[in-house]
């Protein structure tokens, strides 16, 4: 009898452990989600930003009796018993949906409606961005706001009145005897899987073997959006869909919190038998 009820505890113990186990994944994976929401929520003002989606998948299972097994010699079980192992984050999307385009009056200021990215150079290398919030440098150079030089190279003539941007891209000058001039051409990239992208910080992407290599274009041409100058593109974090999801993570978190407390309970009732 006693060994009988010492094999009873070491297997419930293990059972109860795999539920800890189990529900610590959920916990894991629900914290990720919020870590990715409050990226969102944080970056809601900031232009040309992409919101992210959090992808989730189950863990292996224990199999305990196999879905068509034998009962008799001519009949099968019609469903199995499996057990789950929990869950995993497989992969947080970034999500190229177009931003609001809002107009601001600012002739620096471009946005991308449509698909693509602005190359820029930063340290030697090209970056790719959707925020179009360019100044001039005092090379006359169109920069980043963190002086990143677009990419061809676009220079402004010091003397020069005002300048204009055409929907491909074509920049034209005034001098100061109102005669026009083209100075300069604004392309535009794309990626065969922009998701594939790694964000590297100050609105700046950098291309993966999971992107593509990137294909240059003018505005317009061949799938690539078109220029909209004195316009810039919102984020597209969706506030009320956010705080809905939040809510939907802070809860799955609560529950898996409560299944560790009861399994902790159970584990204490076996370990309390006499």
């Amino acid at each position: 009898m006693i060994t009988v009820i010492i094999c009873l505890m070491i297997n419930s113990s293990f059972a109860i452990l795999e539920s800890l186990h189990t529900a610590a994944s959920g916990m894991e994976a629900q914290k990720l989600v919020i870590d990715s929401l409050a990226n969102d929520f944080a970056n809601l003002n900031t232009t040309g930003f992409k919101k992210s989606r959090v992808d989730l998948q189950d863990l292996h299972y224990k199999t305990i009796k196999g879905a068509g097994t034998l009962t008799t010699l001519d009949t099968r079980h019609p469903v199995g018993i499996q057990v789950g192992r929990g869950v995993k984050v497989s992969a947080i999307h970034r999500v190229f949906e177009e931003g609001a385009i809002k107009a601001t009056g600012n002739s620096m200021d471009m946005a991308i409606a449509g698909n693509g990215f602005f190359a820029v150079l930063r340290q030697g290398n090209v970056y790719y961005t959707r925020d179009g919030s360019f100044s001039r440098d005092g090379n006359g150079r169109i920069v980043t706001k963190n002086g990143f030089p677009l990419q061809p190279e676009v220079a402004l003539p010091v003397e020069s009145k005002g300048f204009t941007v055409s929907t491909d891209g074509v920049v034209t000058t005034i001098n100061n005897q109102n005669e026009t001039e083209e100075v300069g051409q604004v392309q535009i990239v794309n990626f065969v899987n922009p998701a594939g992208l790694s964000s590297e910080g100050y609105n700046l992407y950098l291309p993966t073997e999971a992107s593509g290599n990137p294909v240059t274009g003018t505005p317009g041409s061949d799938g690539m959006g078109i220029i909209q100058q004195g316009f810039l593109e919102s984020s597209n974090v969706n506030a009320v869909t956010g705080m809905v999801d939040m809510i939907a993570a802070q809860r799955g978190y609560e529950l898996n919190s409560k299944v560790i407390q009861a399994a902790d309970q159970m584990l204490q009732s076996v370990t309390n038998l006499r």
